[in-house]
């Protein structure tokens, strides 16, 4: 009789042996309590079936019954890198890297790929027992470029990739065979939305086609001790192309961005092994993607003479590094009857309030202006401790008087015009020195910095004597 989709068959542990009842000693192997309870679903293509369609039922399991693994990370080579994913990349997860063409997605992986087997390799010298690096092994998976494009890049990039399986497929079945021939430790798939199955159809990049290759791809990592990175498009406001569901269904949502020609930010989005507050910064150069160790060398500029008007820096915390930053500020007559606000790296919303105020609080009138916000080297700023700095960058282009020289500004500003504790204040004024600034204005009392309660208090200590 042939076997129904769903049903239920008894499967020997064994030899595999099935029949549709269970037994307590298989009669084709003879081994004793060996038959396990299974389901029949021929018709699906996931790796955790058998070949005959049969998987085994999963029944639920008492908390008090589980144990609790380490979680095993493997470094990705960059610290950077690492920063981001919480101390590198968690064994059997799946990794989701967006950012728009050309921005270094593939260059990131084929780096982060080379440095892998380079670390892998070195670590074996010291095992004698290693019979080469057969179990640390990459299979890079390119939708998009040929097998000597990626040679060429890695070439260029001096990167030593012999190593490196490279497999120019658009088929999951093809790349499905690869990984179990294979068992690499880092599977790259550049990029997702390249990749069809005939279960799902032949046009790839459907949302059908997402939600089905993924989840066979994430299925395979699951059940081994590997990493999968997949690299995804994105749409013209910046978020990932295709399904919500694809962000939930992988472990690591990151999000790659450029700051002009040669700046990129690295952020996650969604981590579930580690926080989304970390930044990694990287600059493009000749040999690729190279880490920036000291970012405020990027956020603050280098100028000589005095600090122009509208001008004041903020000491600003990304996950656990501190570093100051410029924030710049221009106001201009409206050119219309209502004045607007140009500011993509702070909120804009964020930006009115804080005018509004200074409008309220401080008797400066903003509603008539046309705001323009920047900051120095295009990073997003997100945190609330920038309020006072924008504050008084807001107030100093408002009234075209320069903050003094060598000052740091932070604090968060509520409606009441009060100036607000921020968390890591002792770390904010002891990177603010060591980068030479003489004077932090900072609420509370803390030692090293100057005490501010309220915006007037704040736009006294800067602006008294001018």
């Amino acid at each position: 009789m042939a076997k129904k989709k769903g049903s239920i068959v008894y499967k020997c542990s064994n030899c595999s042996y099935t029949q549709p009842g269970w037994l307590g000693r298989c009669p084709n192997c003879g081994e004793w309590n060996s038959m396990q309870e299974c389901i029949v679903d021929p018709n699906a293509a996931t790796p955790s079936l058998a070949v005959d369609g049969t998987a085994v039922k999963v029944k639920p399991v008492p908390m008090a019954k589980i144990s609790v693994q380490d979680e095993g990370r493997i470094s990705t080579g960059s610290a950077e890198f690492d920063r981001v994913l919480g101390g590198g990349a968690v064994k059997r997860s799946a990794i989701l890297i967006g950012g728009e063409p050309g921005i270094g997605k593939s260059t990131l992986l084929i780096q982060t790929a080379a440095s892998f087997l380079k670390n892998a390799t070195s670590s074996l010298k010291n095992v004698p027992s290693a019979k080469g690096a057969s179990g640390h092994r990459v299979l890079y998976v390119s939708g998009e470029e040929s097998a000597s494009q990626i040679k060429g890049r890695a070439v260029r990039l001096g990167l030593d990739t012999d190593s490196v399986e490279i497999l120019c497929t658009l088929r999951l079945e093809d790349i499905l065979d690869a990984l179990d021939s294979l068992n690499p430790s880092f599977v790259i798939i550049d990029s997702i939305q390249t990749v069809y199955s005939v279960q799902a159809g032949i046009v790839p990049g459907t949302v059908s086609q997402l939600k089905y290759c993924a989840n066979e791809l994430i299925s395979w990592v699951k059940e081994r001790d590997s990493v999968l990175f997949m690299t995804a498009h994105v749409t013209k406001s910046g978020d990932i192309a295709g399904p919500k569901s694809l962000e939930h269904m992988v472990d690591t949502v990151i999000s790659f961005e450029r700051s002009g020609d040669e700046v990129r930010f690295l952020r996650a989005a969604k981590n579930r092994f580690g926080s989304i507050d970390e930044l990694g910064i990287f600059e493009m150069e000749e040999k690729g993607l190279k880490e920036v160790s000291d970012p405020s060398s990027l956020f603050l500029t280098r100028r000589e003479g005095s600090t122009p008007a509208g001008i004041a820096c903020a000491s600003v915390f990304e996950g656990s590094r501190a570093f100051v930053v410029e924030i710049q500020a221009l106001t201009v007559p409206a050119k219309a009857s209502m004045n607007r606000v140009y500011s993509d790296k702070i909120d804009s919303a964020r930006v009115s309030r804080v005018a509004a105020v200074l409008e309220k609080r401080a008797g400066i009138k903003f509603s008539d202006q046309d705001l323009y916000i920047n900051v120095a080297g295009g990073v997003r700023l997100t945190e609330s401790a920038i309020d006072a700095a924008l504050a008084a960058a807001l107030y100093s282009a408002r009234t075209d008087l320069a903050l003094p020289e060598k000052t740091v500004v932070t604090g968060e500003l509520s409606l009441a015009g009060e100036i607000r504790p921020v968390s890591k204040i002792k770390q904010r004024i002891k990177t603010a020195r060591e980068l030479g600034f003489t004077s932090v204005i900072a609420p509370g009392k803390e030692s090293g910095a100057t005490s501010v309660n309220s915006i007037k208090d704040l736009l006294s200590a800067l602006f008294a004597k001018k």
